[in-house]
């Protein structure tokens, strides 16, 4: 499924199957999952992609071909694919441990072709091998939701009570995690999203509402999913002295004029970018004895639009999935025992 340009639908196009070059794995894609960053791209709002391009950064595939001097995956491995797709590992921020804000980045599904696609290459230093107790489509979310929800989650640091901003693919999958390590969730949504809210009290939050709501407690940190700008003000007015408000999307609304005194007893906003292979490396052991319950909507790679679209309106409670017809073989199998809220 090809973006040519910014605004157009995708198209459904027959291409070559990718070779995998030096340190490559190529992968016959399983499933990957429709990330609220592939809207940015095809809305414009993310500079100068590759066009035309194929999106996806959260995939799940088996390695059927390799590059020379690949030794990290044989053929018949089951890998995850994330956002990061390479860094130069020379520069200032590679050097120091910070390779998410690497100058010569590439990125899987943005600077680089994705998983909207039967197959893709991909570099074998920025893979991970994956639990065998998620199953394809819900392994998918953990490859961007999961990890950036972590990254963002990490950036509160022992924050009791957390508030969350947005309820969707990262916030349902980092609000579990939470709950397990023993922290107080506060889910903000939509206003007058009962749904929504109703799903994030399942998942253990103490309280749910709107986004124009005020919660019962005052929060310690605030981790904002939603890519609306006017949050960021109104998540300071609910956090405490020393709290922390952490931006987790790559893209968000500008962010309104407000009172210093929001900001004063030593408040802090900070953004979450990208994310590290040492990150992917701590989630996917963080959630180990998690019991996720990782909500997913099952689309066919040809419908691709309509998962976007979905997404747009706000009509998903978790991660829409594409699957390939490899994919869809492999779900119908039953393999994975993580649990699963699917349709």
């Amino acid at each position: 499924m090809v973006l040519n340009r910014p605004g157009e639908p995708l198209v459904a196009t027959e291409l070559p199957d990718p070779k995998p070059g030096p340190g490559e794995v190529r992968l016959e894609v399983l499933a990957c999952a429709v990330c609220r960053t592939d809207l940015h791209v095809i809305d414009g709002e993310l500079p100068e992609p590759k066009l035309p391009l194929i999106l996806g950064h959260e995939i799940v595939g088996r390695v059927d071909a390799v590059g020379q001097g690949v030794d990290r995956f044989r053929p018949g491995a089951r890998v995850g694919v994330p956002w990061l797709g390479g860094t130069c590992g020379r520069c200032r921020y590679c050097r120091r441990g910070q390779e998410n804000l690497c100058d010569d980045a590439v990125f899987t599904g943005y600077t680089r072709d994705g998983g909207y696609a039967e197959r893709c290459v991909a570099d074998q230093r920025f893979c991970f091998p994956l639990p065998d107790r998620f199953d394809d489509a819900t392994a998918a979310p953990l490859l961007c939701a999961g990890l950036i929800g972590w990254r963002t989650f990490t950036k509160a640091g022992d924050a009791r009570r957390v508030g969350i901003y947005g309820f969707g693919a990262a916030a349902h999958i980092v609000a579990q995690v939470a709950v397990h390590l023993g922290r107080e969730i506060y889910a903000f949504t939509r206003p007058g999203d009962d749904t929504a809210q109703a799903f994030a009290r399942e998942l253990g939050a103490t309280w749910a509402g709107g986004a124009d709501e005020d919660p019962p407690v005052t929060l310690d940190a605030a981790l904002i999913f939603a890519p609306a700008g006017e949050l960021v003000p109104r998540a300071l007015s609910h956090v405490d002295k020393g709290g922390t408000v952490v931006c987790g999307g790559i893209h968000m609304s500008d962010i309104p004029a407000f009172p210093y005194h929001r900001l004063w007893e030593e408040r802090t906003v900070t953004s979450v970018a990208n994310l590290t292979r040492a990150d992917g490396e701590a989630f996917l052991h963080a959630v180990t004895d998690v019991p996720l319950a990782i909500a997913v909507h099952r689309y066919p790679l040809g419908n691709a639009s309509r998962a976007i679209a979905a997404l747009r309106a706000g009509r998903l409670n978790g991660a829409a999935v594409l699957l390939t017809a490899a994919g869809s073989a492999s779900s119908a199998s039953g393999s994975g025992s993580a649990g699963v809220l699917s349709t």
